[in-house]
């Protein structure tokens, strides 16, 4: 694990070199409660990718996993997030990357692709659909369910899974409640179809918190739909449609 300093906040990274060659670089930003390990690791991304022949780079989300914990919901903005990203690749002296996202990263993404276009080679968005527009993201529960007194109190079943699973990746409940509360932001349908990034959108068909992949591509000039059929938003990241798809779009961008 690496550290840097992203504008006074200390952010986690790994950067895996391919075997052989310098090898495209691609960014991967993992979902709320999640960090690296367990969004792109365990469920053998990073492998996948590596044996690809990418350069892969991966990040800890401020609040998340080895980075700098923060508990003002203003520093957990989209935007914000998307710096973070930017200065890693900036640390790193690459110019220009393929950025995917899963859920909330999927959002980071979208800003970054947004905000920095000329960065971004290709902009992959996992567990994220029509919700970038329609809707801020995970219900606003969720951080009431950070801070309840246990598990055992919740009784709605998003609250409960998404609890559970941030006690399963021993993260900072009080740090993922401000994140919640801070990373709410949408897009509008101008900014959408401003991204001109060749865009892949994928998501489970079984999943209701992401929004339509194709009502999300439809709105973008240079975007496609994936469906990941039976999937739902925790078994749509590491399916293996969802990567051969990821795969293809790669090896067909500009």
């Amino acid at each position: 694990m690496q550290f840097f300093s992203s504008n006074g906040v200390r952010i986690a990274y790994v950067d895996l070199a391919p075997a052989q060659g310098p090898g495209d670089p691609i960014l991967l930003i993992h979902g709320f409660a999640s960090n690296h390990a367990v969004n792109w690791i365990n469920t053998l991304w990073t492998k996948t990718l590596h044996g690809a022949g990418f350069r892969v780079i991966a990040l800890d989300n401020r609040g998340h996993g080895q980075s700098e914990k923060l508990y003002d919901p203003a520093a957990y903005e989209s935007s914000i997030m998307a710096e973070d990203a930017r200065r890693l690749l900036d640390h790193l002296g690459v110019e220009r990357a393929d950025v995917m996202g899963y859920s909330m990263g999927a959002r980071i993404a979208a800003h970054l692709a947004l905000i920095h276009p000329a960065r971004v080679r290709s902009l992959l968005m996992g567990g994220l659909g029509l919700r970038l527009v329609e809707g801020v993201g995970l219900p606003l529960g969720i951080a009431d369910a950070m801070e309840a007194s246990s598990v055992d109190v919740l009784t709605d079943p998003m609250q409960r899974m998404f609890r559970a699973f941030a006690e399963q990746t021993k993260s900072d409940l009080k740090a993922l409640a401000a994140c919640i509360r801070g990373s709410r932001q949408v897009m509008s349908r101008a900014e959408v179809a401003s991204i001109t990034t060749p865009t892949l959108v994928a998501v489970g068909t079984k999943d209701p918190i992401a929004g339509s992949a194709q009502a999300l591509a439809d709105l973008m000039p240079n975007a496609q739909a994936l469906d990941i059929p039976g999937r739902d938003h925790n078994l749509a990241v590491g399916d293996r449609v969802h990567k051969q798809g990821v795969l293809d779009f790669l090896s067909r961008r500009p």
